[in-house]
């Protein structure tokens, strides 16, 4: 990586030919000969540290309310019921699943003087901000839901097209490094929110915008200063409803080690998703507090947490890549992440709910960093359909966002009578979910 090189050089954008893409697709070719894909030049300091900053602000905006300013609203818009924010946070992936493909089969055909991937980024904040404002004025349970759909889909249209973009133009021996980064920044991101928002916990119009205002900020950093060429030369083909429905789907038998990588980032995903919908409800549970109390615990913990988020985000995506080895750095975070969320179900003090998280911590790093170059390891069709199979592969966390918290919610009911929840149960199925999401990884055949 040299700090010195021009962002703005051109990228040879290859052109398909008239043929049938199964025909002439270059990874299809390259897997039928056992031989490698011609690699993309390497990218320099600057996209790379723009890119990581981007996705930090994107995930400050739009993980902290899930992270602790909607349950705040919810406890004051509905107190004592808690299970549905797993029917609001469920309702917004659900949106989100629908979307995510038909947005990214956009985004590949968008043709602009700006690129393909910059005008959602643009468009995705402006919704993202009007989201954050609904959701902090919401005057209701409804509303408040409505909010985090459009905050689902801002963002995520957001996070969607910087991940894009990796797609685009990220060689492979800088796909670990930046992915580690990117993983850090990202699973960083939501504690510094709850960080900055902790003073304002009475005033839900800042709850929200602070960490919006820093999300917006990084994110235009990078639409201005980081290139991407002019689209309006690349060729077209016309696509009707029929043609853009079948883009949401694909051959597994054809990519599949894609597929492989598509079930084990869907279980991790989903045990990730009972793990965390209810964090802030299971601290204040463990610790006999009210939830508006657990704001400054959590902020503490994750304070903590940053370094193991750190350890498992960076080392393992720098060894990936020193070693040329995906598989070991995603089975052990996923092993990392189950031990961990074991060791919380069997909390019942401080130390051992802190223990517990550090280590799930490592696991949530290491697995989301890896797992991450990994997909662009077997990401099929990159040259011409990145944005495609980027929300393809979105399924694999829409729809255990979707499916998760009503999950949870029935979960937390089980074998309980009164007022409590069974947290324990929640956290033992999650960690065998993610555990599983890990080994699945070993089918994988083109990657080590």
């Amino acid at each position: 990586m040299n700090p010195t090189d021009r962002d703005d050089e051109p990228i040879v954008t290859p052109v398909p030919s008239p043929l049938p893409t199964a025909t002439v697709d270059p990874e299809v070719i390259a897997e039928a000969h056992d031989a490698p894909v011609p690699d993309l030049p390497k990218v320099n300091a600057r996209y790379i540290w723009f890119m990581v900053l981007a996705q930090f602000g994107v995930f400050m905006a739009f993980i902290t309310p899930l992270a602790i300013s909607l349950s705040i609203r919810l406890n004051e818009l509905a107190p004592g019921r808690e299970e549905v924010l797993g029917y609001i946070t469920g309702a917004g992936a659900l949106f989100v699943m629908l979307t995510a493909p038909f947005m990214g089969v956009w985004s590949d055909r968008t043709r602009t003087a700006i690129g393909r991937r910059r005008p959602f980024m643009i468009g995705g904040m402006v919704v993202g901000v009007i989201s954050l404002v609904v959701m902090a004025l919401a005057p209701n349970v409804f509303v408040l839901g409505l909010g985090w759909v459009l905050a689902q889909w801002g963002w995520g249209t957001v996070l969607g097209n910087l991940q894009n973009s990796t797609a685009d133009r990220l060689p492979e021996e800088q796909r670990g490094k930046v992915a580690g980064l990117t993983g850090f920044a990202t699973q960083v991101a939501p504690v510094f929110g709850v960080i900055l928002t902790v003073g304002f916990t009475g005033d839900a119009l800042l709850l929200f915008l602070i960490p919006g205002a820093v999300g917006v900020v990084l994110v235009t950093l990078f639409v201005t200063l980081v290139h991407e060429d002019d689209s309006r030369g690349l060729p077209k083909d016309a696509l009707t409803v029929g043609g853009l429905l079948r883009k949401y789907v694909y051959d597994p038998r054809r990519y599949p080690d894609f597929s492989w990588n598509w079930l084990g980032r869907f279980l991790f995903y989903f045990g990730l998703t009972l793990n965390t919908t209810f964090t802030a409800f299971f601290f204040a549970n463990r610790l006999g507090v009210d939830v508006t109390e657990v704001a400054g615990i959590i902020a503490t913990l994750g304070g903590v947490g940053v370094l193991a988020v750190t350890a498992g985000a960076l080392g393992g995506g720098f060894l990936s890549d020193r070693f040329r080895r995906r598989k070991v750095f995603v089975v052990a975070g996923g092993a990392l992440m189950a031990a961990g969320m074991v060791t919380m179900a069997l909390s019942s003090d401080l130390p051992l709910l802190i223990a517990g998280s550090l280590i799930v911590s490592t696991g949530i790093g290491m697995f989301s960093a890896v797992d991450q170059a990994l997909l662009l390891d077997v990401l099929p069709e990159k040259a011409t359909d990145a944005g495609r199979f980027m929300g393809i592969t979105g399924f694999a966390t829409s729809i255990p966002q979707s499916a998760g918290p009503l999950v949870a919610s029935a979960i937390l009911l089980v074998g309980v009578t009164g007022g409590d929840k069974n947290y324990s149960l929640l956290f033992i199925v999650a960690a065998a979910l993610v555990l599983a999401g890990g080994l699945v990884i070993l089918r994988i055949r083109s990657v080590r």
